[in-house]
């Protein structure tokens, strides 16, 4: 019987291995835009995924018949949201694509647009009312469109809003 549960747990590695391999990139760059790092100084954003991996693979058994990228993806989205606030008060200096804008407003975005989360999906997932999830990812359209590219600046908040 030890024997079966060792190659069983093996086998579990090995799939969890190839699914890191082919979807790891994408995540990345996923939590890489989330964090507002630049790609080549990632470190916020590889501890992110780095702990939404972890408990991926840690629920990878009970995960069966549930996508483990939608799971992955859920985690690194709540772990970001948990201390995204705590981050955008001590990190302005982000010279990432979406420093400009707020920690909310780039979860809102990389879930709707990146990723291709429905909008109810991405209410569900984070708190919100989906005419809010709506109003928060035009204004962060709208804000991405009005920055030019080199002048791209972190936003101070105006509020106490955190990311729900």
């Amino acid at each position: 019987m030890r024997a079966r549960q060792a190659e069983l747990r093996r086998r579990s590695t090995r799939e969890f291995e190839a699914f890191v391999a082919g979807a790891g990139g994408r995540l990345l760059h996923a939590a890489t835009l989330l964090t507002a790092e630049p790609p080549e100084h990632n470190e916020r954003a590889r501890r992110l995924l780095t702990a939404a991996l972890a408990r991926t693979y840690a629920r990878w058994d009970p995960l069966r018949g549930d996508d483990p990228y939608v799971r992955t993806r859920q985690e690194l989205a709540a772990r970001f949201a948990a201390t995204a606030w705590r981050h955008h008060l001590h990190h302005d200096r982000s010279a990432g694509v979406l420093a400009p804008l707020t920690p909310q407003e780039r979860l809102i975005l990389v879930l709707r647009l990146y990723e291709g989360v429905a909008e109810e999906q991405v209410a569900a997932l984070i708190g919100l009312p989906v005419d809010r999830v709506r109003v928060i990812c035009t204004r962060a359209i709208a804000t991405m469109r009005s920055t030019p590219t080199g002048a791209r600046q972190p936003r101070p908040r105006a509020t106490a809003e955190g990311v729900s």
